[in-house]
């Protein structure tokens, strides 16, 4: 397959101790574990193979971390808040199974998050969205001035709802794109349509 020009790299962070145990982490500020850090250097053979001519990365120190583990030294990585995290709410810290002890049957692509919170309101479909729209406007632009990649260093749920508005598709397909940690996805284009170009690889 031929790509139109340079491609976007999404790099979701490696293992910390609260994805490890499947909890929801949003800007909770965890570092990565041991086996995270190994996870993000092994990354550094197959981002070396990659021309990437700009870097994004959310503000966070797991996704702040693992660029720094895996992109040469000296390369220079812009902070983007657009990157950071889902907001869960009342639901931070907590397992899929433990907030459907309160609300079986609950779906975070179906069903949102509570937003009502006075400390912690949390964002809609909508917000994660448009703020992913931020992103690929920035990321495009890169991309048609360089011609070259632009990796983004994010987090899993926010990295599928991005995924999801570069297809064209609602917030809510995000649900459809499982990634794990420290994997690198490729968005590309064939023909002047927008497609996924790999997915979900381990390094």
């Amino acid at each position: 397959m031929t790509t139109d020009t340079g491609e976007l790299l999404l790099i979701r962070h490696g293992q910390t101790e609260w994805s490890r145990t499947d909890r929801h982490t949003g800007r909770t500020d965890v570092p990565l574990t041991p086996e995270g850090e190994a996870q993000a250097r092994a990354l550094v053979p197959v981002l070396a193979a990659r021309r990437i001519t700009a870097v994004l990365c959310s503000p966070l120190q797991r996704a702040v971390r693992t660029a720094e583990l895996s992109l040469p030294r000296g390369t220079g990585v812009a902070l983007e808040p657009g990157l950071m995290e889902w907001d869960y709410g009342a639901y931070e810290g907590m397992t899929t199974a433990q907030i459907q002890q309160a609300r079986p049957g609950w779906d975070l692509w179906r069903d949102g998050v509570p937003t009502d919170g006075p400390e912690r309101p949390g964002e809609t479909l909508a917000q994660v969205g448009n703020r992913c729209d931020n992103v690929l406007a920035r990321a495009c632009a890169v991309l048609e001035e360089t011609g070259g990649d632009v990796a983004l260093f994010a987090h899993g749920h926010v990295l599928r709802a991005l995924t999801a508005h570069w297809l064209g598709q609602g917030t809510e397909a995000g649900a459809l794109y499982r990634l794990g940690t420290a994997t690198l996805s490729v968005l590309g284009t064939e023909h002047g349509r927008r497609v996924i170009s790999g997915w979900n690889i381990p390094a």
